[in-house]
């Protein structure tokens, strides 16, 4: 794996990146208490900033991970990349088409069948009902559903689901990739699997830039050329995975 960076391939460019949230600063049970304390003025409100301050960039043909604890912000900064979430402050700039895996379900209806779903996915990610009619076969092979392709997905499991999100991801080859905990899910099998295409991407003239938020260290070591680490919405560092994962243990 390569770590040089060339800045004229950058693909994903974040410069002083914020985003700020409210959240009230006693639990309110209901939406009737809220309602009524809201009324009344009695709505105390907290902010905290999810993202502060964040520069970042990535380059064509790169697998770029990003790791930190829980509620690091990790999570919301592939939001923000996928521009399902905008900045409260700063510039993202984006170049080419995005195919965004940040949750298990997204894009999908539970009440409609596993193959009646890659058509709506698919249709979502940009791709004409042609295209997918001409992928289809493809889309259920990789995904290894066989019979289940015609069952409803609020019967799937969470591997399931990930198997079919990331068939339908990455029938095309995608420019822009982000996967949010998808590889955690599922057999073990199976990521080799999705890794062994991630991996062809790579090789297949740097096309496809890749970005990563995982728990498993072995996966950003193995897969990644630069690593963000992020603690408490702010970079703490980024570098080499081996360099990167390196100084998140020892933080730990």
């Amino acid at each position: 794996m390569t770590n040089s960076f060339d800045i004229s391939k950058v693909v994903i460019s974040l410069e002083n990146v914020s985003v700020r949230y409210r959240a009230p600063e006693e639990p309110i049970g209901t939406l009737k208490e809220f309602v009524i304390r809201f009324i009344q003025g009695k709505v105390r409100y907290k902010e905290f900033l999810a993202l502060n301050q964040i520069n970042l960039q990535v380059t064509r043909g790169e697998i770029f991970g990003i790791i930190g604890r829980n509620g690091a912000g990790k999570s919301t900064l592939l939001k923000v990349i996928s521009r399902v979430l905008i900045p409260s402050q700063g510039r993202v700039w984006i170049k080419g088409r995005v195919s965004p895996l940040l949750g298990l379900g997204a894009g999908f209806h539970p009440e409609l069948t596993g193959r009646e779903n890659i058509y709506l996915n698919g249709t979502l990610l940009g791709h004409s009902h042609r295209e997918i009619v001409e992928h289809l076969e493809d889309i259920i092979e990789f995904s290894e559903l066989g019979n289940f392709i015609n069952a409803p997905i609020r019967s799937y499991s969470s591997g399931m689901i990930a198997r079919l999100g990331f068939a339908v991801a990455t029938t095309w080859e995608p420019e822009l990739l982000l996967l949010d905990e998808v590889l955690a899910v599922g057999d073990e099998a199976f990521r080799r699997k999705c890794q062994s295409r991630m991996e062809g991407f790579r090789n297949n003239n740097d096309n496809t830039t890749i970005v990563i938020v995982a728990h498993q260290m072995d996966t950003i070591q193995s897969m990644c050329d630069r690593v963000a680490w992020i603690e408490q919405g702010n970079i703490q560092l980024v570098d080499s995975a081996d360099n990167v994962i390196r100084a998140y243990r020892q933080s730990q």
